[in-house]
């Protein structure tokens, strides 16, 4: 009898395996860095057969590292980037054109416009979405305007979009499918009626054959080729990557928040069986559909920078060695300095939708090291969370009690205390930190009756660290009105130098 489950967690910055028993115990894991492309200011691409080529690599290291033979998984789960988009031919398989990342703002100029019509009113009812560059559709529409001869294509069927778990799935099982949580984010998507909707496919001219199969994310989609791994796996169990976390983090109950800090930093906020439509910037969208395709909703607030902000200080400025480094230098002084950064590096998320703001240091003054640079580019972290926070606590009308952390970035004990002291409730650090894959590995899990239901799950998430708020609420204050200023100062950078 198979013994494992496997999570395939194919990222913006990595692409990961991992192996869980059935006491959601990591027996083997391995990991591959991801290469980005820039090849313009505001573009951001990746290589979509590297992107299959190193999952494949990775889990055939994990089953070596952990000496388990292909049959003995029971079923692998799929969590990706999301909004990434790739178009390829559906003949051959090969992709038309790099894959245009989810940070990609090259078609930020399409979202303006769209802003100030009735569409946009049209697409935030159904999608839960604002227009912005973030999502995948008006990528989708800049291929088909600007790679040569591919609407001719797109017409002609012969050419197929997907997101980066449909892409996948692709090349796994040989099916074009996808599941609500990655449509959910499209901008094609009716959350609703759970179907890509007639009318936004026409505003986008977007040919609805060339799209997947939408199934529920706890199922059965197939099973990988032989020619693989030598067996036919189950593929049963796909999110999108935030929505794993969610699910990882074994928020199943209404009210319920988790954020990842990973290369962005993102929060859920579980809102159960009915959507809320945001007041404060926040995305509706859905969590999961459970087998029999009815889904739970979640409210998200994306921040597009913030993992990401410690490795430019690092590959960028080179004024840390590794990111474990940027804990030691943040504590090292007593505060920033008065120093703030604002890392908009690609723009700003949630709440403020602002594709034209830039990364801003400022405060800056001839006693400033880099120990106070370091120190605020983790606060700037903090800062985006706690705004995001307050969002869902304004939308919700509930006071969150806790927050669950995951991704790269709780590993750094300067930065989960900050936040605590910020949002003023504890942090909660599970012993996993992986949860994206963990909930893969749940999902997958649950979808073939390797794990019982819900109650099940939670019996196996174990708390590592809880941090409890220690800054006064007068410092607090100060902090995060100074804050505010200083991201009035990184909005609209872009634009005005154009």
């Amino acid at each position: 009898m198979a013994e494992y489950i496997g999570a395939i967690d194919i990222g913006t910055s990595g692409v990961r395996f991992i192996i869980f028993d059935h006491d959601a115990t990591t027996v083997a894991s391995a990991y591959q860095e991801v290469p980005l492309s820039y090849p313009e200011p505001g573009w951001v691409e990746q290589d979509p057969e590297r992107l299959v080529e190193m999952t494949l690599a990775v889990i055939r290291a994990g089953l070596a590292r952990g000496k388990i033979q292909p049959t003995d998984l029971a079923a692998v789960g799929i969590t990706n980037q999301r909004e990434t988009t790739i178009v390829w031919d559906r003949s051959t398989g090969r992709p038309v054109y790099p894959a245009i990342v989810w940070q990609d703002r090259r078609t930020a100029s399409r979202c303006q416009e769209l802003q100030a019509t009735e569409a946009a009113r049209m697409i935030r009812a159904r999608t839960g979405l604002p227009s912005d560059p973030y999502f995948s559709a008006t990528k989708i529409e800049w291929l088909l305007e600007n790679v040569p001869g591919l609407a001719a294509r797109a017409a002609r069927n012969e050419v197929l979009f997907g997101t980066v778990d449909t892409w996948l799935l692709w090349h796994l099982i040989g099916e074009h499918v996808t599941e609500p949580t990655n449509a959910s984010r499209t901008l094609l998507y009716d959350i609703h009626e759970g179907y890509f909707d007639p009318d936004l496919l026409s505003l986008f001219d977007i040919p609805v054959d060339c799209l997947p199969t939408v199934q529920p994310s706890l199922s059965v989609f197939g099973h990988t080729r032989p020619d693989l791994f030598g067996a036919r796996i189950p593929v049963s169990g796909v999110l999108g990557d935030q929505q794993a976390a969610l699910f990882g983090q074994t928020c199943f109950t209404a009210g319920e928040a988790k954020a990842t800090w990973g290369t962005g930093a993102f929060l859920l906020m579980n809102t159960g069986q009915q959507p809320i439509t945001s007041e404060h910037g926040l995305l509706t969208t859905i969590a999961y559909a459970s087998p029999d395709g009815s889904p739970c909703y979640a409210l998200e607030g994306s921040v597009f920078v913030a993992g990401a902000v410690i490795q430019w200080l690092r590959d960028g400025l080179g004024i840390i060695e590794d990111a474990a480094q940027s804990n030691t230098l943040a504590q090292a002084v007593s505060s920033t300095g008065n120093v703030y950064f604002v890392p908009a590096l690609t723009g700003l998320g949630a709440p403020h939708w602002d594709p034209y703001a830039r990364g801003t240091i400022l405060g800056i003054t001839r006693g400033t090291r880099r120990e106070h640079i370091v120190r605020a580019a983790l606060e700037g972290i903090a800062y985006q969370t706690y705004d995001v926070v307050r969002a869902l606590e304004h939308d919700t009308g509930e006071r969150l009690g806790e927050l669950r952390i995951d991704g790269g970035a709780a590993r750094n004990d300067f930065l989960c205390q900050f936040q605590s002291d910020l949002l003023g409730i504890p942090l909660v650090r599970p012993s996993i930190l992986e949860t994206t894959a963990l909930g893969a590995a749940f999902a997958a899990g649950i979808s073939i009756g390797f794990w019982e239901d819900l109650t099940a799950l939670r019996s196996l998430y174990r708390v590592e660290k809880r941090y409890t708020p220690l800054m006064k609420e007068a410092k607090r204050e100060r902090l995060l009105a100074d804050w505010a200023r200083a991201v009035e100062r990184a909005k609209d950078w872009e634009r005005e130098i154009e």
